[in-house]
């Protein structure tokens, strides 16, 4: 499939990486065994979304936490993750070449994720990826987190790029819905979710497992 557009957007976890299910573990792990609750796989997966105290707060309602204690408690969970990741930390199939075909024919990319820069940094500095992404939204540069279009929002103007001119990449219903809001379509990687969970948005133009079938049209 050969993708055409001023600029390339994508989200982070189960995007360029595909790394959720350690997420997944991670969130667990803090829940279960360090706070005491009795979450089950599935109930965590589709919960963790959006920025780290916005998780909390959904599984343990509003004012449970101070700030403070979520701030402590989110960079744990991403020690955690980064520990049990590190070792098959690696770009999802055929990126690095698109990457290097969307450079060269001069689109601008850029990074729209909820997760905090020190996990983007993480991945960015390991896989050696800056040269590709000057433009970076994470979780502490919006004030809302998707499905708000804020994420992708500010990476178009970041770019200088109008909203109809991006096409965002994305692996779950509320990134998507998110570009919906901004205005953008979006090529979905089914590493998280299968097709049925993305039936009711109309800004899919397609889905792929990897990137190994896609070029820079």
């Amino acid at each position: 499939m050969n993708i055409k557009a001023k600029a390339f957007l994508f989200d982070l976890n189960g995007t360029i990486i595909d790394d959720m299910p350690y997420h997944a573990e991670a969130w667990r792990n803090i829940l279960n065994n360090d706070l005491g609750a009795n979450f089950t796989k599935e109930e965590v997966k589709v919960q963790m979304y959006g920025k780290n105290e916005e998780v909390l707060t959904r599984f343990f309602g509003e004012g449970y936490f101070t700030m403070e204690r979520m701030n402590e408690l989110s960079i744990e969970k991403e020690k955690r993750y980064q520990e049990a990741y590190l070792p098959k930390l690696a770009l999802m199939d055929g990126l690095k070449e698109f990457l290097a075909m969307a450079k060269a024919a001069g689109i601008k990319m850029a990074i729209g994720s909820a997760a905090i820069p020190f996990n983007i940094d993480f991945v960015l500095d390991n896989l050696q990826l800056r040269e590709y992404f000057p433009v970076v939204v994470s979780a502490h540069d919006v004030t809302i987190s998707k499905p708000h279009p804020e994420t992708f929002l500010q990476c178009a103007a970041a770019l200088d790029v109008d909203p109809e001119d991006c096409i965002v990449f994305e692996d779950a219903p509320k990134g998507v819905e998110s570009a919906l809001n901004a205005g953008m379509q979006t090529f979905v990687l089914t590493t998280t979710h299968p097709k049925e969970d993305f039936e009711q948005y109309n800004n899919v133009i397609g889905f792929g497992a990897d990137y190994t079938a896609l070029s820079v049209g």
